[in-house]
């Protein structure tokens, strides 16, 4: 997000940052480009074989940016939602595909004043694609808890951790992912859906997990923005760590585990109101447990894995959300603090996000 440094509100002043960024950033390995609004700006990685060189090139990108709107006084934050900014303020970016959407989603359109992270783990073979995210699903309440980051919504304590992930569902072919059983099954979906004008292409599907065919990847899209990098790592090599797993499972053999759409459905409403402080249904027969208490049961057993990947230390950070909070938690302290005034939360989101260690920080200062 694009924040006025004295106020804090959202300015639109994306336009001008890529303009200033476009020649510079050229042959970096990440991106910067615009988004729906123009208060915003996207910073994707480059392919890498790590997490680690992946939030590396965030933060490459986050730096090239403050070149640029340090010298405007515009400030950066990142979360799943803006404290107080009101949607009938903001700007839509001047591209044929958003004017679309938005004359086609209007009032739910111009509220998607929502901030997330994706996170791409490549595929290696299509039939394992519809599987891996099946298993996903039961795991989705955990990434969403893990990151929720969205408490308040134009000035308003909506008394959900994550409101930005049951505002985001409200756009057609947003939500959770069909239970499908095979890449047939998903080329079929993409046909009905482009035969019938619902979508231009695949591109289009907006599902909190979803199959991103011109990357080869699936894409895990359920989470809020995150406001430190070292916090993003822990949430990336979650995500790779389970698509690893899922994928070594189905390799020897073996089913994957899944639940009932209407638990998955139950389930992410529960992370959303509640977060990491959520009990989530996690197998077939609906067994209940904390999300934290499930949370340590994968991390331990999954840690070979992460080993495997070399992102060990950062999924260790997973503990770090777990014991002190997340984002969400945070800032309604803060807004407690100060009497619920929201540009104190503001403040301290823009506090840190500049002072929040970067991930080669984060690491050099954890024992060896």
């Amino acid at each position: 997000m694009l924040a006025d440094g004295a106020t804090g509100d959202l300015v639109p002043r994306g336009p001008d940052v890529l303009a200033l960024l476009e020649e510079r950033t050229a042959l970096e390995r990440y991106t910067v480009t615009g988004e729906l609004l123009t208060n915003t700006v996207e910073v994707t990685s480059g392919i890498g074989d790590t997490v680690a060189a992946a939030v590396d090139d965030i933060a490459d990108g986050i730096a090239a940016i403050r070149t640029v709107t340090d010298p405007m006084q515009v400030e950066l934050l990142c979360a799943g939602s803006h404290p107080f900014a009101q949607w009938y303020d903001q700007q839509v970016t001047d591209k044929t595909r958003y004017h679309t959407l938005i004359e086609r989603t209007q009032w739910w359109g111009r509220n998607m004043m929502i901030w997330g992270i994706h996170v791409h783990v490549g595929v290696e073979d299509v039939n394992k694609v519809i599987p891996i995210i099946n298993a996903l699903s039961v795991y989705l309440p955990h990434l969403q808890a893990l990151s929720a980051s969205s408490p308040f919504w134009a000035g308003e304590r909506t008394g959900y951790a994550s409101n930005r992930s049951l505002v985001f569902q409200q756009l057609p072919t947003a939500g959770l992912p069909w239970p499908l059983k095979s890449w047939a099954e998903f080329e079929g979906y993409l046909a009905d859906m482009v035969a019938t004008g619902v979508m231009a292409d695949a591109s289009e599907v907006r599902w909190d997990i979803r199959p991103a065919p011109r990357w080869g990847t699936i894409e895990v899209r359920a989470c809020d923005g995150m406001s430190t990098l070292p916090e993003l790592a822990a949430v990336a090599s979650l995500v790779q760590v389970l698509v690893e797993h899922f994928s070594r499972e189905l390799d020897e053999g073996r089913d994957l585990p899944t639940i009932q759409p209407w638990f998955v459905r139950e389930n992410k409403w529960r992370a959303a109101r509640y977060g990491l402080d959520a009990r989530v249904i996690v197998d077939r027969a609906g067994r209940q447990v904390p999300v934290r208490e499930h949370l340590a049961e994968t991390i331990e057993h999954l840690a070979p894995v992460a080993v495997d990947l070399h992102c060990a230390r950062e999924f260790a950070g997973l503990r770090t959300i777990m014991t002190e909070g997340a984002s969400y938690a945070r800032q309604t302290t803060v807004a407690d603090a100060a009497a619920g005034d929201l540009r104190e939360v503001v403040a301290h989101l823009i506090r840190e996000f500049r002072a929040g260690p970067t991930l080669r920080e984060h690491l050099a200062a954890l024992p060896h």
